[in-house]
This record gives C-alpha cells, sequence and structure tokens, in this order.
C-alpha cells in the first residue's frame, strides 16, 4: 500500500496550490479529484482532500461522503481553503456544517486562499456582489471577521495563501508515524 495520497478540487487555484505544497511537505502524490477513482484512492495509507468553500460547503467533500466506508482504516483529513482570516467561530461553523454523521470523526484543517473577480465566474462575481451590498448595509462596527475580509477585498486582486497554514495538518500527518519507521 502506497504512503500518501492528496485529492484537491479547485475552483480558482488556492485550493490546487495548498495541495501541491502539501505534497512537497509530505511527499504524497497529488491528484485533481475528477482525475480520480475511489479504487486508486483506496491503495493509500492516508488520504487527504483539499478543497475550496464555497456558500458554507467544502468542494470535493461529496466524494468522502460517497467512499467513507472504503475509508475505513485509512488516515483521513479535510484541509479547506477559504478567503476569510481564520476566525474560531467561523471555522467551528464550517465544521459543524460539513463534518458531520460519517465525517465526524475526520479532521479538518483550515488555509486561507484568494481573491480574484477577474477569474471569478459571472455567477460567482454577482453573488459576492450580492453579498458585499448586503453587507455594505450594516455597520462596519458590527462586522464579523469574514465580513471584513469580503469587504477590503472589493474590486481587488488578493492571494493570502501562506505554507504556515499546513503546519498543522502536516504535524497530525506525521502522528505516529515516527512509531512505524
Amino acid at each position: 500500500m502506497k504512503k500518501g495520497i492528496i485529492l484537491f478540487k479547485s475552483k480558482y487555484g488556492a485550493a490546487e496550490k495548498y495541495a501541491y505544497w502539501l505534497a512537497e511537505l509530505t511527499g504524497y502524490d497529488c491528484v485533481k479529484l475528477s482525475e480520480t477513482a475511489m479504487r486508486e484512492a483506496a491503495g493509500y495509507e492516508t488520504i487527504v482532500l483539499c478543497g475550496g468553500i464555497y456558500a458554507s460547503g467544502i468542494a470535493g467533500l461529496s466524494f468522502l461522503k460517497k467512499h467513507i466506508a472504503g475509508l475505513r482504516g485509512r488516515k483521513t483529513a479535510v484541509f479547506c481553503v477559504g478567503a476569510s482570516p481564520y476566525d474560531e467561530k467561523a471555522f467551528q461553523e464550517i465544521k459543524l456544517h460539513n463534518m458531520k454523521n460519517e465525517l465526524s470523526g475526520i479532521p479538518l484543517f483550515y488555509g486561507r486562499g484568494a481573491w480574484d473577480e477577474g477569474r471569478m465566474t459571472f455567477k460567482d462575481r454577482t453573488l459576492c456582489r450580492m453579498l458585499q451590498k448586503a453587507i455594505a448595509q450594516k455597520d462596519p462596527s458590527t462586522y464579523e471577521p469574514w465580513m471584513e475580509a469580503c469587504m477590503s477585498a472589493v474590486g481587488q486582486s488578493c492571494d493570502w495563501t501562506d505554507r504556515s497554514y499546513l503546519i498543522p495538518l502536516r504535524e497530525y500527518l506525521e502522528e505516529g508515524s515516527e512509531r512505524k519507521e
């Protein structure tokens, strides 16, 4: 059985960037989720899913849900990527929304991604602008961290990706590996 694989689903590139950085750190194979099947992933001891957050959902999580029975006995983790700075309350909401039922035991990690309206689809750009208009109606002193980030990115191209977000995930993946070697 091979050591590990990183499966990623990335709409605008930040989750893909993290997936390849993680592959460099771990030596794991790195594959676009749409280019793999469970029978291939089942040949690995460790499986990491790296996906962007869109409307509170984590891209690619449906793959894990569908194949959870085949993942039993394997070290599994999810690394989600969002445009907002890390905020414990928001992270816990994402975790509660996504990592429930059969996925509740899988650890979740977070990395800040990027924002580039020029690369967004018309639909995503329109939804973001609608969200920004709704936030703009609020008193800025009441903004939550994600609201501040959303408003500060208006009309800009921002890349907040940082390899340091991978440190907790790498430490989790290394747990127990010292004993095996």
